[in-house]
């Protein structure tokens, strides 16, 4: 094993191993001298995604459903024998509440832009006068060519204030957890700004380029899950492993260039040597560990926000009046301080018993960070009193489950890509072989992290070939 190379892969969430699982099967396909280590500094693997089995509900304390046009991660699912525990959504309607009422979104929109008229004329979520500003959209000359700008300058000039704080900035700032006018628009959704480019109207380039769906065609589900949970999918890939691969409660504490690769301590003192090393973890602990180099001081001012989520399970008879629906977002004009509410018995009915109701609701309003750190009891009030405004709500929960998240949601502010080019390019020429990948670099959707696990799996076995050009991987 000596003359093996270390590959060591510090981070264990959904894009360490998928990195991991990747790296391992191109290795046994091509027979490659090369050994994988994963370091994770928690007691478990996955990262945010966690499922918790409570009195027979399945409980999501982190992501709870997969984007269904996201290829890579339904590839994953289907090469670690899990694709017949998919589960499509129950139900494709959703709402926003504001001024004091819910209000269907509108059919036909994408990201809450419209791609059909009608719909969004009838639509009560915004008045006469908001309806017209986003009118404004085929009449407005394209935007002056920019590097980069914020989401809510772009969609601000292009539909109006309204339609953006009523349903845009909802829906994009439920991904980010962010404020979308500090948000970038080219390292969150550069499609927008190249089809308002090409056709010189957002909406007018939507309705060229979204395939159209025959009225006779099945509406195709937009989300889909797995039966038992998403942690499923954790598991899944972790026996696929070779044994030994992953060691749990390992903190890298820092980590050095030498002549013969990377020294990585660790918590425990122990030095682990690599020869090439793919970082995972959340961008300030990336810094941390790499502090000696002043390139990746961008990743220390990174700004990220806290968010918690609280699940809520019901008897039915608690709820005086069920809505039809997958949930609603909540305006930020609003006094609430909830931001949006699942209602997870009506979007996916597996992971509720029968008689029973689901509830998750999320706090952590960019300008409302503190509700993060209050007590267990203090946030399920919170969210009880802000639910039983918009619902009635009989009676208190059978049981509640909070799950906080600091510092989770990388903020992807105005010059993001930039930044991450910067440091891209640093990295290939002071540190070759340490490369970058997870949600605070280059998406932080599960299929986007997976994504960059496959790329960091290319990345590696370029470096290593380059490094010993007589092995080659076709």
């Amino acid at each position: 094993m000596e003359d093996y190379k270390q590959i060591v892969i510090i981070g264990g969430g959904i894009t360490g191993l998928s990195t991991a699982y990747y790296l391992q099967k191109q290795i046994q396909a091509h027979k490659l001298p090369y050994t994988v280590r994963l370091v994770e500094a928690s007691y478990r693997l996955g990262g945010m995604i966690h499922t918790e089995q409570k009195n027979g509900f399945t409980i999501e304390r982190g992501p709870d459903s997969l984007l269904a046009r996201k290829e890579s991660v339904f590839r994953l699912i289907q090469d670690v024998g899990l694709e017949e525990e998919l589960v499509s959504v129950s139900t494709g309607k959703s709402y926003v509440h504001a001024r004091e009422k819910l209000h269907e979104i509108p059919h036909g929109s994408y990201m809450g832009i419209p791609t059909q008229v009608s719909p969004f004329l009838f639509s009560s979520l915004f008045s006469p006068a908001g309806k017209l500003k986003a009118a404004g959209d085929f009449m407005k000359k394209k935007s002056t060519s920019k590097d980069d700008q914020s989401l809510g300058e772009f969609f601000r000039y292009r539909l109006g204030d309204e339609v953006v704080e009523n349903l845009i900035e909802p829906l994009l700032s439920g991904i980010y957890s962010g404020d979308i006018d500090n948000l970038s628009l080219m390292a969150t959704f550069p499609n927008f700004y190249r089809l308002e480019q090409e056709h010189g109207s957002i909406v007018k380039g939507l309705k060229k380029t979204v395939p159209k769906r025959k009225k006779s065609d099945k509406k195709p589900s937009v989300f889909k899950t797995l039966r038992s949970g998403l942690s499923s999918l954790v598991h899944a890939v972790e026996e696929q492993l070779e044994d030994g691969t992953v060691r749990l409660n390992t903190a890298v504490d820092h980590i050095e260039k030498k002549d013969d690769g990377y020294h990585l301590l660790l918590d425990n003192g122990e030095v682990l040597k690599a020869d090439s090393l793919v970082v995972t973890t959340p961008h300030y602990r990336a810094q941390r560990m790499l502090s000696q180099y002043d390139f990746l001081n961008p990743l220390r001012d990174m700004p990220a926000t806290s968010v918690a989520n609280v699940a809520l399970a019901f008897d039915q008879s608690a709820i005086e009046k069920d809505i039809d629906g997958s949930g609603f977002l909540v305006s930020r004009n609003s006094d609430y301080r909830i931001t949006a509410c699942t209602w997870t018995h009506k979007k996916w009915p597996h992971t509720t018993p029968e008689g029973k109701a689901l509830m998750r609701a999320y706090v952590g309003k960019p300008d409302d960070q503190d509700v993060v750190s209050k007590t267990d009891e203090e946030i399920v009030d919170i969210v009880w009193n802000d639910l039983n405004k918009i619902m009635k709500l009989n009676h208190k929960p059978e049981f509640s489950v909070v799950t906080r998240w600091r510092n989770s949601r990388a903020q992807y502010t105005v010059g993001h890509k930039e930044r991450m080019e910067h440091i891209t390019h640093h990295l290939r020429e002071q540190l070759p072989g340490v490369f970058l990948a997870g949600a605070s670099y280059n998406g932080l959707g599960v299929p986007d992290c997976i994504d960059q696990g496959e790329t960091a799996v290319e990345q590696v076995l370029e470096y290593l070939q380059h490094a010993e050009p007589h092995i080659a991987v076709n």
